[in-house]
């Protein structure tokens, strides 16, 4: 019988599976076939409980049982921030991942969007698992900021300075290398936590250092303190800094797409209309491996910011005085209203209490250093960003890059490099989002552009 057959005797769908290795042991073993192979199907729906001892049966009986017993959960409400500017799209995604039965817990934040599985901006505590895509392709994509000790007259006085440190001191691109790697003791560290891992070590060796493509860019701008800030050790004034957004490449991606796949194998046909908010238990093995594979992507992204920083301020010239950094991409093991759940943040900030961010912009716009305040209800967390309004396709059939990156020069935005796609217009606008999330952080200076690199419309960068 196959899974249509079955389905038409009354067998659950989240059963077929179990009862076609039921029959398949049956006929196996014994020489039932035909008619009375099909009231057996009908004897265990109608009385699994009698059959819990069968060798051939027993498991379909148990899954019966189950599903007998098994009621949907109640979707855990989530709080939204910014409710005019998000999207059905975004609406939906979040709903689904809030009915999922490992879900305690959600938040949506401001510069929320479509996403895969869970949308951008969203923010999910689960507990005992982790969702791989609800961390996102790019874990542990980042945020770093760099305060440095040149003067801010020097931007336009040594403009060829300043643009050659960025062109030579990072590269973009999908796939791009260095042929001669870089240091840093993040290769030290056990990457045989996973196979996948271990086997893309050499990879991410190559990669280290790199940007990557889509909206991951590297610039210097005008950082303007508006009081003094003890933890970050600077007076009020102004600023040069450096500013980078970019994850853990190739090998981070790798690592979410098998560990998803993984998940998604293991899904209960009930669940199997969730696709790409497929879960891992904790306790199981594969769950342990793409924690501790996560763990290392977040050290690996922290430490690829860390090589361009000092390549780049290298290749300037110039000493790092301060700096603020944070993931956005990534789960943590946090306590809330006193159980330990696991935090998903795809495309949202930590901003617990005290704690320290950068929110960007774009191109055009200013990026903020934040500080936390610790909401309960957005789960400490706040936007990453002001958030994509368009899709990539979209917006380079409505924007020139050629014009839009005049027009910004004419503004005193230098853009090196980047895509229509990119554009300031693809964006939110980031004042608005800021101000709906006051009640999530506190604004502690504010970040200008003034020269830009991004990769351009699906371009590689070259050895």
């Amino acid at each position: 019988m196959n899974s249509r057959q079955l389905q038409k005797l009354g067998v659950p769908e989240s059963c077929v599976k179990q009862a076609i290795t039921a029959i398949q042991q049956a006929t196996g073993s014994t020489r039932i076939r035909g008619k009375d192979l099909r009231q057996k199907i009908l004897d265990v729906l109608a009385a699994p409980d009698t059959f819990q001892g069968d060798s051939a049966f027993g498991p379909l009986a148990a899954v019966i049982i189950e599903d007998r017993d098994y009621s949907p959960p109640t979707p855990v409400p989530y709080r939204t921030w910014g409710e005019e500017g998000i999207d059905t799209g975004s609406h939906r995604q979040m709903q689904q991942a809030c009915s999922l039965p490992i879900s305690v817990a959600g938040a949506l934040m401001a510069d929320a969007h479509i996403g895969y599985g869970l949308p951008i901006g969203g923010v999910l505590a689960c507990e005992d698992a982790v969702i791989p895509y609800a961390v996102g392709v790019d874990i542990a994509c980042r945020m770093k900021l760099s305060v440095l000790d040149t003067s801010v007259d020097s931007l336009n006085s040594e403009f060829a300075r300043y643009q050659d440190s960025l062109e030579r001191g990072t590269r973009f691109g999908v796939g791009v290398e260095y042929k001669k790697r870089q240091s840093h003791d993040v290769m030290d560290l056990d990457w045989s936590v996973s196979k996948i891992t271990r086997q893309r070590k050499d990879k991410a060796w190559k990669q280290l250092g790199t940007s990557g493509s889509g909206n991951h860019f590297v610039e210097y701008g005008v950082l303007r303190l508006r009081d003094r800030d003890d933890e970050l050790n600077l007076d009020r004034g102004e600023y040069v800094a450096l500013l980078s957004h970019s994850g853990s490449r190739g090998v981070g991606a790798a690592v979410c797409s098998t560990y998803s796949a993984i998940a998604q194998s293991r899904l209960p046909a009930r669940y199997m209309d969730v696709g790409r908010l497929a879960w891992l238990e904790m306790k199981t093995e594969a769950g342990q491996e793409y924690w501790e594979a996560m763990n290392l992507m977040g050290e690996y992204a922290a430490a690829n910011h860390a090589v361009i920083h000092r390549l780049v301020s290298k290749l300037l010239g110039a000493e790092i005085i301060a700096g603020v950094e944070n993931h956005h991409n990534f789960a943590w093991k946090e306590t809330h209203d006193g159980k330990e759940v696991i935090v998903h943040r795809k495309g949202a900030t930590p901003a617990g209490l005290g704690d320290l961010g950068v929110i960007p912009g774009s191109m055009a716009d200013p990026a903020f250093i934040v500080r936390g305040k610790g909401h309960s209800e957005s789960l400490d967390s706040a936007s990453h960003g002001a958030g994509r309004r368009m899709s990539r396709k979209k917006a380079k059939d409505m924007y020139n890059f050629k014009a839009v990156r005049e027009d910004l020069r004419r503004r005193g935005v230098h853009v090196l490099s980047a895509g229509a796609d990119e554009v300031p217009g693809v964006y939110k606008n980031i004042h608005d989002v800021m101000d709906r999330q006051r009640d999530l952080v506190d604004v502690v200076a504010q970040f200008d552009p003034k020269i830009v690199k991004m990769c351009g419309d699906g371009s590689r960068a070259e050895d």
